[in-house]
């Protein structure tokens, strides 16, 4: 699966396409300081606004898994002259930063290429400082997929067939320790003739 995800990103590293479920910076309220992570950070352009955000004595750091994503990142931060971030290659479901890390993590339809939900979720709640929040929007859907879709390694890929349901993501949030969990926006919608749901989802350590 992950190879075909990979190979996917990588092309789309060339292109201009916004392959987000939707910006939260303005729902995770960065303030001066904090340090954030972004999961899935693509070309790294919410990363650079979080470090933005974060001023000098903050800091933002974008991971991904698509090495081209990371390479396109790098060039962007170093053309705005922001100093304060950087872009590491790695994996949602182990995550290579130390315990009580971040004050906050943001990521846009990324946790649904997870192959275990519950286990990102426990590395965003390891690397969280206490009192540290998320704010992350993903694809979900109402009723689960047939094994046909989800055993396709390019429906995967394409933020289609790793999609969980509602109740099944909402689930692993809880189970990986988070108490307090707000689903600040959800949206309806159909995919390759599938009912999807749009979740924009905050929760606090």
């Amino acid at each position: 699966m992950q190879k075909v995800i990979v190979k996917r990103y990588t092309k789309e590293s060339a292109k201009c396409s916004n392959l987000s479920c939707g910006s939260n910076l303005g729902f995770v309220d960065i303030e001066l300081g904090e340090s954030v992570l972004d999961l899935g950070c693509g070309r790294g352009n919410e990363t650079i606004e979080a470090a933005r955000l974060a001023g000098q004595n903050g800091r933002a750091v974008g991971l991904d898994i698509t090495p081209a994503m990371i390479f396109q990142a790098r060039a962007q931060a170093n053309h705005a002259g922001i100093r304060n971030v950087d872009f590491i290659h790695g994996d949602i479901e182990n995550l290579p930063f130390e315990d009580m890390t971040f004050h906050a993590v943001i990521s846009n339809c990324v946790i649904n290429h997870a192959r275990s939900k519950k286990a990102a979720y426990k590395e965003i709640h390891r690397v969280l400082k206490p009192g540290g929040r998320f704010v992350i929007s993903d694809a979900v859907t109402k009723d689960p997929l047939p094994d046909s879709v989800k055993n396709d390694p390019q429906a995967w890929a394409d933020c289609f067939g790793g999609a969980v349901t509602e109740k099944e993501y909402l689930d692993s949030i809880q189970d990986a320790g988070f108490e307090k969990v707000t689903l600040l926006h959800r949206r309806e919608y159909i995919k390759n003739g599938y009912d999807f749901i749009s979740l924009t989802i905050l929760a606090r350590k």
